[in-house]
């Protein structure tokens, strides 16, 4: 009778391919996804007027990732959009699954001269649904104009620090600052960023967003 170590001696070498195979793909399989960011926002995100590549959205993952932050970016800015229609749409636009959401609302809110208390309503069911879902927010301030008047102004401007302390998310208190009236980044409408205008923005607001990605348990 033939002695069967010979073929033990395959099964085990076998087992142990197919082990090291498995430990292979374990891990191939465990390493992490980039980090879902989303944009949601109006113009001011969805890169109006720039080139491809120039806007908030690209120019924001181009900046996370040279600071060793695999994250992926995702476009949720509609141009012209208002606290009201970044509501109506938060469902849609929360569809990938985001860890973090930077709400950038509320500008065409006050170039409409929209009522600020309707506009602080809006924004407050948005953060409401973001932080009962876990997701890290950070919430972009806007200021209002200063010609609608000092009751509009203070209405209007204290909605961002309210809310971010009402549920208890990052705050940016002005998207637009060092920006806002200077020529030399804006586009020739007086308001909308330039792509050098855009990467202001974002030297701004990366301390505060990388703040927001350590809360939601992302490397940062």
């Amino acid at each position: 009778m033939r002695p069967l170590t010979p073929f033990f001696s395959l099964l085990r070498l076998a087992q142990m391919v197919l082990l090291a195979v498995i430990v292979q793909l374990g891990a191939v399989g465990a390493q992490a996804a980039p980090l879902k960011i989303l944009a949601l926002g109006d113009s001011l995100t969805a890169g109006y007027g720039l080139p491809a590549g120039q806007g908030f959205v690209p120019q924001l993952e181009k900046a996370l990732k040279a600071q060793g932050i695999d994250a992926q970016v995702l476009d949720g800015g509609v141009s012209g959009d208002t606290t009201a229609g970044g509501l109506a749409r938060l469902d849609w636009a929360l569809a990938e699954d985001p860890e973090v959401v930077i709400v950038e609302l509320g500008a065409n809110d006050a170039l409409r001269g929209l009522d600020p208390g309707q506009a602080k309503s809006n924004l407050d069911a948005i953060l409401a649904k973001l932080t009962a879902h876990h997701r890290a927010v950070l919430l972009a301030g806007m200021l209002a104009p200063r010609n609608l008047g000092a009751d509009y102004v203070n209405a209007f401007d204290a909605i961002y620090p309210d809310l971010a302390h009402k549920y208890g998310v990052g705050l940016y208190p002005f998207f637009l600052e060092g920006v806002a009236a200077d020529p030399a980044l804006n586009q020739a409408d007086g308001l909308h960023p330039t792509a050098a205008g855009v990467a202001v923005i974002i030297r701004g607001i990366m301390p505060v967003l990388r703040q927001v990605i350590a809360k939601a348990g992302a490397p940062s």
